[in-house]
């Protein structure tokens, strides 16, 4: 029986080729990987432990009061302004109502006191009329006592009338005094009884604007914990409108991470929502005073001896840009990865002279309208009191 033929050995020419060949690709890869780390990648710190931040404005009530309407529920869009509860009026009509009879006796009553003044000037004048007569009716008696012609009970009389009148003449400069006293520097307008109760009656007036309770802001309502017929509070949260169109980021990254990150880097993020297809564009605008766990309500205590190092995150705020966040919307807490790009090297690490991201909004209580109410409402008091009606 023939054995069979040996297998073929395989060319060495052809096996050495094809080992430089891949030796060849693998060296090409590792120098354009090498490459691409040197010129850019080096230059960017990414990370996916990041979420979306924003301003949650509370709505509280600045009254106590029973709620009769609630006019928002959650994920319910509201303009700034826009009625969100209102509470009964009854009290707070009261109170005005009060207010404003306060305001109108307080100028009558400085009326009033404005028109004593010159009777009390003209009182002391005649208090002064009756001591000179009495004065003058002493010293005749004294020179007809002289002579023996008047007994001295007429002149002891006479001497008590003069003590009498310059009594009551003292006591009529007191009162002048005093009345001087309570209006000196002032008018009706500005005395202070009468300031006192405008202040009163505007007071009642606020009190009672804000038995309608609007929103501070426009945005998302959310955590609406108030319903009709609940009692409320001054300073009890009622619900909280969250404005979307000023959210930013805040990236955690890892302290190995932020040896090259300056304020005002550019980002680019990506939100799991949309996918990586919508990309946003921001820039660093602020990093952590500490890492996360600094922060933390339970402190982590390292002096022990049973202690492992873990890798540290400090928050990085990163500000959106207004366009792309208003033509996708981001919700507060939704996961992002954030791409920053730390080629520019020139701000100064940890810079405190960066501009703030999405400054909080300003609320508006809209107690302006209400005030401006309350002080024509006190002119027309004023105008109606200070001179009394004419007789018929």
């Amino acid at each position: 029986m023939t054995d069979p033929a040996p297998a073929p050995t395989a060319n060495p020419a052809r096996r050495k080729r094809l080992l430089i060949g891949l030796t060849t690709i693998l060296i090409a890869a590792a120098g354009a990987w090498t490459a691409y780390w040197a010129l850019h990648g080096r230059f960017h710190e990414t990370t996916d432990d990041a979420y979306v931040a924003g301003h949650v404005v509370m709505v509280t009530s600045q009254v106590a009061g029973t709620v009769t309407a609630v006019s928002a529920v959650d994920t319910d869009f509201v303009e700034a302004g826009a009625p969100l509860v209102q509470l009964d009026e009854t009290d707070s009509r009261l109170a005005l109502a009060n207010a404003e009879a306060d305001l109108a006796r307080a100028v009558r009553d400085v009326s009033a006191l404005f028109a004593n003044q010159g009777a009390l000037r003209a009182a002391t004048r005649l208090r002064d009329t009756e001591v000179a007569k009495a004065r003058e009716d002493l010293r005749r008696r004294r020179v007809l006592a002289g002579t023996g012609a008047l007994p001295e009970e007429e002149l002891a009389h006479a001497a008590a009338d003069l003590a009498s009148a310059e009594a009551l003449l003292a006591q009529a400069h007191e009162n002048l005094a005093a009345n001087i006293a309570q209006t000196l520097g002032t008018d009706i307008a500005t005395h202070p009884a009468v300031v006192t109760a405008a202040a009163r009656l505007m007071d009642a007036v606020v009190n009672h604007h804000r038995t309608a309770i609007v929103a501070p802001v426009g945005g998302l309502v959310a955590k609406r914990t108030v319903q009709p017929g609940q009692r409320v509070s001054p300073g009890g949260t009622l619900m909280a409108v969250v404005p979307l169109d000023a959210a930013w980021v805040d990236a955690n990254f890892k302290e190995v991470q932020l040896k090259r990150m300056r304020i005002g880097q550019p980002a680019r993020l990506t939100a799991d929502v949309y996918g990586s297809g919508q990309i946003y564009h921001g820039r660093v605008v602020g990093l952590g005073a500490g890492t996360g766990s600094a922060f933390a309500i339970l402190p982590a205590q390292n002096a022990t001896g049973n202690w492992i190092k873990l890798v540290q995150r400090v928050p990085v705020r990163i500000a959106l840009d207004a366009t792309e966040l208003a033509d996708h919307p981001l919700r507060i807490g939704l996961s992002m990865s954030v791409d920053v790009d730390t080629h520019d090297e020139h701000t100064p690490p940890n810079d405190q002279a960066a501009p703030a991201v999405a400054p909080a909004p300003r609320i508006s209580p809209g107690n302006s309208a209400a005030l401006r109410a309350a002080e024509q409402r006190v002119r027309e008091i004023i105008k109606a009191n200070r001179t009394p009606p004419a007789v018929p």
